[in-house]
């Protein structure tokens, strides 16, 4: 098995990365290997709402000159999905949030390709706006019918300087403890395939309340 994650922070080894490390060291105590993937240093283009991936149906955002359609790829073949991010203005960074509206629109108008495989969403904070952010990168996961595992708070680890992260002892065992709770959803997953029979798929209902 295979967990991909994407840091959000354009700090490469910054306190996203420490925290994505933490649940990455249980994953893989466990046996199941991980990717990290730097967005946060990229430069991405937002989505512009042309619908191409709609039309097309090909796994692909029509946009040129960056990483995302393989990264779409790379999500598609993982059993598992990491996003991580630190806090600007109470929000996660803006180069993942064009990443992920782009990537996660691509893969709900493919038949849903993320469709229950297992996420999880960390953030890094200096002092407030973890939660705000947290939960806009769970609104992804949920969208997608993802399977979410929990830990015993929520994901959000502190620190200012690069590797702060570390000395946070409570936000240390939250990763732990999602890391764990990640491997064992993950395995519970695996063995479930081909004995329990997962529900349909159903087709998406839009209603607007303007006629």
């Amino acid at each position: 098995m295979k967990v991909l994650a994407f840091n959000g922070s354009p700090n490469r080894e910054g306190n996203t990365f420490q925290a994505i490390r933490m649940v990455a060291a249980e994953l893989e105590k466990e046996g199941i290997e991980t990717e990290i993937i730097h967005v946060g240093n990229k430069v991405i283009r937002g989505c512009t709402a042309c619908g191409q991936c709609v039309k097309n149906k090909n796994e692909q955002c029509v946009l040129p000159g960056d990483e995302v359609n393989g990264w779409i790829q790379q999500m598609k073949q993982a059993d598992g999905i990491i996003l991580g991010s630190p806090v600007h203005y109470a929000a996660m960074a803006g180069t993942m949030k064009s990443f992920l509206d782009r990537a996660f629109y691509v893969t709900g108008v493919n038949d849903g390709m993320l469709r229950h495989k297992v996420g999880a969403a960390v953030v890094a904070v200096r002092r407030s706006g973890g939660l705000p952010t947290f939960d806009q990168l769970n609104n992804f996961l949920c969208y997608s019918e993802m399977l979410i595992p929990t830990s015993n708070y929520w994901n959000v680890i502190h620190g200012t300087r690069p590797g702060e992260a570390t000395q946070d002892t409570e936000g240390g065992q939250i990763m732990r403890v999602l890391g764990r709770n990640m491997a064992w959803l993950l395995k519970l997953v695996e063995h479930g395939q081909g004995t329990i029979t997962p529900p349909e798929r159903e087709a998406k209902t839009y209603l607007n309340f303007i006629h």
